[in-house]
C-alpha cells in the first residue's frame, strides 16, 4: 500500500496546479449534478429547506473547529522544524477542538427540536437530521484538524488528492440518497458526507504516525491558544454571521413571499457559488500569500491594480456570458419550475462584482493582521445585508433579496476604498503601509 501511495505521489501528482483545477472542476460538476437532482426530485420548496440546513451546518462546523483552521495552518507551518512548539500547537488544537466539538454536539443533540423549528419551522419534523448532525460533528472537526495539520506541512498535492476523492464519495452518496429518499435523503447527505471524508483523510494521517504521538494533554498551552485567538475570532465572525443572516433572510422570504420564492433565491446563490469558486481559489492561493510579503504602499497598489487589470476583465466577460445565457443555465442546472430564477441574475452578478473587487483589497486585513478593521467591516456588511434585504423584500418581493445583496457589497466596497484611499490613490511619500 505504501509503495502504491508513493507511486501516486511521485508519478501521478506531477503538478499541484493541475490537481487544483481538477478539484475545482469536480466541485462544480458535483454541484451541478446535485442541483439537478434536487430540482428534479424535490423542487423549489426542498431547495429552500436544503439552503437553510447548509447555512446552519456551515455555521455549526465553524463553531466545532472554533475557527482554528487558518491559525493552525500558519502555526504548524511556522513550527514544523521546532519539535517543542509543534507538540504544544498540535496538543492544544486537538484537545481544545475535541472538547468544544463534543460539547457542541451535545448541545445540538439535546436541543434538536428547537433547532429544527429555527431551520425548518414547526411545520416540518426533521429532528432526526439534527440529531444525526450532532453525532457526526466531532468526526467532521477531527477531519478538519487533520486537514489543517497536513496543510501546515505543505502537503498540498496530497490534500488536493484527498479533496478529489472526497468529492467523488460525497457526490455518489448524495445522489443515491436523493434518488431513494428525496428530501430526507438530501438532508441526510448534507450532514453525513463531510464526516465521511474522515475515512479518506485517515489514510493520509497513517503515513505520519509521528504526529499522533506528539499529541499529549500535558502539552496543552494557553499561550498557543492566546496566539490563535485573533484567527479564531475573525474566522468565527465571518463563518457564523453570514450563514445566520442567510437563514433569517430565507425564513423571511418563506413567511412573506412563499417557500418557492425562497427556493428560487437559494438556487441563485448556488449558481453564484459555482462561478465564485475559481476567483476565491485564485485569491487564497496568490493574493493572501503575496500581500503577506508586501511592506510598502507602492507594492500594495501595484498588486491590487494588477489584479483589476488582468483578472477582473476575464471575470467580467465570464459574468456577461453567464447573464446572457441565464435561461439556458437555469434549464441546465435546474428545471422549468425554476424559471423565475432568471430574473435574479442581474442584481446577484452586480453584487458579486462588488464583492470580488472588495475582497482583493480586504485580504490586506488578513495579511497584515488588521483584526479590528476586519471585524468592524464584517459586522457592518452583515447588518446592512440584513436590514436592506428585509426592507427591499417588503418593497419588491423576491427580487429584493438579490437587491439587498447588491446594495450591501457596493456599500462595503465603498468603505474599503475610503479606508485604503491613500494607499490606492494618494501621493506616496513614504514606504509604510499604514493607512
Amino acid at each position: 500500500m505504501k509503495k502504491l501511495f508513493n507511486y501516486i505521489n511521485d508519478e501521478v501528482l506531477v503538478k499541484a496546479a493541475n490537481l487544483n483545477m481538477a478539484n475545482l472542476s469536480l466541485r462544480i460538476i458535483a454541484g451541478i449534478l446535485i442541483s439537478k437532482f434536487i430540482a428534479i426530485y424535490i423542487g423549489p420548496q426542498g431547495m429552500a429547506l436544503i439552503g437553510n440546513l447548509r447555512n446552519f451546518l456551515s455555521a455549526i462546523q465553524s463553531l466545532a473547529i472554533s475557527g482554528l483552521y487558518k491559525g493552525v495552518v500558519k502555526f504548524v507551518n511556522e513550527f514544523k522544524d521546532n519539535a517543542v512548539e509543534l507538540t504544544k500547537t498540535l496538543s492544544t488544537v486537538f484537545y481544545f477542538g475535541f472538547f468544544s466539538s463534543v460539547f457542541l454536539a451535545f448541545v445540538c443533540y439535546f436541543n434538536a427540536g428547537f433547532i429544527n423549528d429555527i431551520i425548518f419551522s414547526s411545520n416540518y419534523n426533521y429532528i432526526y437530521v439534527i440529531e444525526t448532525l450532532a453525532i457526526v460533528l466531532p468526526f467532521y472537526a477531527l477531519n478538519m484538524f487533520a486537514f489543517s495539520i497536513m496543510n501546515g506541512f505543505s502537503k498540498h498535492k496530497f490534500l488536493l488528492l484527498i479533496n478529489i476523492l472526497s468529492q467523488i464519495l460525497g457526490l455518489l452518496v448524495t445522489l443515491i440518497l436523493i434518488y431513494q429518499e428525496n428530501i430526507d435523503g438530501a438532508l441526510l447527505a448534507i450532514v453525513i458526507t463531510p464526516a465521511l471524508n474522515l475515512l479518506i483523510t485517515i489514510v493520509g494521517i497513517a503515513f505520519r504516525k509521528s504526529l499522533v504521538s506528539s499529541i499529549k494533554i500535558t502539552q496543552v498551552s494557553l499561550s498557543i491558544l492566546n496566539k490563535l485567538s485573533p484567527y479564531m475570532i475573525m474566522a468565527l465572525v465571518s463563518a457564523i454571521a453570514l450563514p445566520i443572516v442567510m437563514i433569517i433572510i430565507r425564513n423571511y422570504l418563506i413567511d412573506e413571499v412563499g417557500i418557492k420564492s425562497a427556493g428560487y433565491w437559494t438556487a441563485m446563490t448556488r449558481v453564484s457559488d459555482y462561478y465564485l469558486m475559481f476567483i476565491n481559489s485564485l485569491m487564497a492561493l496568490y493574493i493572501l500569500p503575496r500581500f503577506s510579503e508586501i511592506n510598502s504602499k507602492t507594492a500594495f497598489r501595484k498588486e491590487v491594480f494588477s489584479f483589476y487589470k488582468t483578472i477582473m476583465p476575464v471575470f467580467l466577460v465570464l459574468l456577461l456570458i453567464i447573464y446572457l445565457s441565464r435561461s439556458l443555465l437555469v434549464n441546465l442546472l435546474f428545471t422549468e419550475d425554476f424559471k423565475p430564477v432568471e430574473d435574479l441574475f442581474g442584481y446577484q452578478i452586480l453584487g458579486d462584482i462588488a464583492r470580488v473587487l472588495s475582497m482583493v483589497i480586504a485580504y490586506q486585513f488578513l495579511a497584515k493582521k488588521m483584526f479590528a478593521h476586519f471585524l468592524i467591516l464584517e459586522v457592518f456588511l452583515f447588518v446592512v445585508m440584513f436590514f436592506s434585504s428585509i426592507y427591499l423584500i417588503d418593497e419588491f418581493g423576491l427580487k429584493g433579496a438579490v437587491m439587498g445583496h447588491c446594495l450591501s457589497y457596493f456599500m462595503y466596497f465603498g468603505i474599503i476604498l475610503l479606508l485604503f484611499s491613500s494607499s490606492l490613490f494618494g501621493v506616496i511619500t513614504e514606504e509604510g503601509l499604514d493607512n
